[in-house]
């Protein structure tokens, strides 16, 4: 008989019985939730400084003309933004998720990792030492600098004799995203970069490329197929590590294998869009409740949940206050932090 677990709900013999599961809700997300992302990014693209008519994104979509401006703006402004919104969305909503099924901590996500401070800290190195450096290469630092942040946030953690714990893992990803935001700030004052890193760390997906798309999408996919592939183990591992190694999961392999997924999917996310925090919290919480706690259902819902709140967002980000623009980052924050204030009372009532 298999030990009662806190995030069991049945007690009986067979592991997958234990799961709480809605597959009904998941497939209705997975098929509305796709249907309603991209009617929203049809109307993201129509709508911004300059209104463009539904029939217009239609034509320049599927009958381009360069000689037209209108189809240059949905082309080579628009439709990259949008489509880089929601694969940043997509991938730190999975992340997230990833992240807190691992770790049975409701509070996780990518930036616990230290990723966000981490790829801040490259790129203030990259504007303080290499002014003009390629977007591409920028990119790639900001990569470089987000898997420092994972191996600093383990490496920290795990140092103890008791092992890398949820509560270790907290405090380890707090120290380092303040050391190496310390760090950012003192570049960035002395070298003068400020200004030009001001943006990027408010979060915002104006400035993507198509070639950064190019860059970013088959990464992308492959960790989401491989965040899949390893769903349900993760599953297992959120019943506890126990019962997960009693029933023949290796653990160690799963978590190695997920913060590598994790790392690519945030670290991206990141280097594209900035640090934009809570989508990784609030999105995997809100899956959860819709659709129960399988992970295979899960990390595809979180997806499409994930791509939406960003795509959103950044439409109201345009719209608040046109022709300016407002950041991405702080809009999810006015969401998020409330959030997350309510979850860490939560969870301290439950200690």
């Amino acid at each position: 008989m298999i030990p009662q677990d806190s995030s069991a709900t049945q007690n009986t013999d067979s592991p997958t019985a234990k799961i709480h599961t809605r597959p009904w809700a998941a497939t209705l997300i997975l098929i509305g939730g796709t249907i309603l992302l991209v009617l929203s990014m049809a109307l993201s693209v129509s709508f911004g400084a300059a209104s463009i008519k539904l029939s217009v994104v239609w034509e320049a979509i599927f009958n381009f003309n360069p000689d037209i401006n209108q189809h240059q703006i949905i082309w080579e402004i628009r439709l990259p933004r949008i489509l880089g919104g929601a694969m940043v969305g997509a991938c730190f909503a999975v992340a997230g998720a990833i992240m807190q099924g691992m770790t049975r901590n409701p509070l996780a996500d990518s930036g616990l990792l230290g990723l966000n401070a981490g790829a801040g800290f490259a790129l203030a190195i990259c504007f303080a030492f290499f002014p003009g450096l390629p977007y591409m290469y920028i990119i790639m630092y900001c990569f470089l600098g987000a898997g420092l942040g994972v191996l600093l946030v383990y490496g920290f953690g795990a140092s103890s004799k008791s092992g890398l714990t949820p509560l270790r893992l907290v405090l380890a990803g707090a120290a380092v995203t303040a050391m190496l935001s310390a760090f950012s700030e003192g570049i960035a004052l002395y070298y003068r970069v400020g200004q030009d890193i001001a943006f990027w760390t408010a979060g915002g997906v104006a400035g993507t490329k198509w070639s950064q798309l190019e860059i970013m999408f088959p990464w992308v996919l492959i960790a989401l197929i491989g965040g899949l592939i390893i769903s349900r183990s993760i599953t297992l591992l959120s019943l506890g590590e126990e019962i997960a190694m009693g029933l023949g999961q290796r653990t160690g392999l799963i978590k190695l294998v997920g913060l590598v997924v994790v790392l690519i999917l945030a670290g991206t996310a990141v280097s594209i869009v900035g640090a934009v925090g809570f989508v990784g919290l609030i999105i995997p919480h809100l899956t959860r409740k819709l659709v129960g706690v399988d992970y295979r259902w899960i990390i595809p819902c979180s997806a499409v949940l994930g791509s939406l709140l960003i795509v959103f967002a950044d439409l109201a980000a345009r719209m608040i206050n046109p022709p300016y623009e407002m950041p991405i980052g702080a809009l999810v924050a006015l969401i998020g932090v409330p959030f997350f204030l309510y979850l860490a009372r939560k969870e301290r009532r439950a200690l």
